[in-house]
């Protein structure tokens, strides 16, 4: 069997990259929604304010909402453009804007439960892989 060219495995591993960032930001959202129905993620936007509270113990009790609600929309944008046919500047701006947000999750998870958590839930691993989409992100750059 012949193994694809650099070039073709390149373009697909971008493209998968995309989906999967695109598609786990989206589901998270469908998560604390309840879209995912009864017993499955958060299940109400109440539990995921009680969990956004968990991960920002450090902040003060008043910001809450606002971080859930701020999270919620960013990773609505973020998921919604990374599944986009976007090209050069806007697609390295979702890529970054993606990496950056994985990034403040990790280290506030990591602050709140530990190194462990964040490693475990490959928060870190997420955002290097929108960090290596903003090195290339288009599929055919």
């Amino acid at each position: 069997m012949r193994e694809p060219s650099r070039p073709v495995l390149a373009r697909w591993a971008l493209r998968y990259a995309r989906l999967a960032l695109g598609a786990a930001f989206l589901s998270g959202i469908a998560s604390r929604f309840g879209l995912w129905g009864p017993g499955r993620g958060y299940g109400s936007f109440a539990n995921f304010l009680k969990y956004t509270a968990q991960v920002n113990s450090f902040m003060p009790a008043s910001t809450i909402p606002f971080l859930a609600w701020a999270a919620t929309a960013a990773e609505l944008l973020l998921g919604l453009a990374l599944l986009l046919p976007l090209r050069g500047g806007a697609a390295r701006a979702v890529a970054l804007g993606s990496a950056a947000l994985l990034a403040v999750f990790g280290l506030a998870m990591a602050l709140s439960f530990g190194l462990k958590e964040p490693l475990d839930y490959s928060v870190f691993s997420a955002s290097s892989a929108a960090l290596l989409l903003a090195l290339h992100p288009s599929p055919d750059s």
